[in-house]
């Protein structure tokens, strides 16, 4: 494959709101994960845009780390990029996809850890 002669993606901590017609470039792999209030729970911002209600994130759930019940006001979409997570309904694994409405009270867990992309959406 040849060498691409375009520029090196920037990287900031998130990408802004992206302007209409626009595209925007970040390298996760360059930024480092965020605790969240639960322990053994990480996140990279990916995109986020307050005053529309758009997330993007990478999370990642350590071996063994369980978060306790909890609801978001958005919707909640989650692919599983590596490892599983389960919940109180079922184990979800690399390759499947779960979506919540909003208020939807669930936790998480993982045996094994799990990579996820999660996108939050207002309702």
């Amino acid at each position: 494959m040849p060498e691409s002669s375009k520029a090196p993606v920037e990287h900031d901590n998130c990408i802004p709101a992206v302007a209409s017609a626009a595209s925007s470039y970040m390298t996760a792999v360059d930024t480092d994960w965020e605790a969240t209030d639960s322990d053994g729970f990480w996140l990279k911002r990916l995109y986020e845009d307050e005053e529309r209600g758009e997330r993007t994130w990478l999370m990642r759930i350590d071996p063994g780390a369980c978060s306790p019940p909890h609801a978001h006001e958005e919707f909640e979409q989650v692919y599983v990029l590596q490892g599983s997570f389960y919940d109180e309904d079922r184990l979800v694994k690399a390759g499947e996809f779960c979506a919540r409405s909003p208020g939807a009270v669930h936790s998480a867990a993982s045996d094994e850890g799990a990579l996820m992309l999660v996108i939050y959406t207002r309702a």
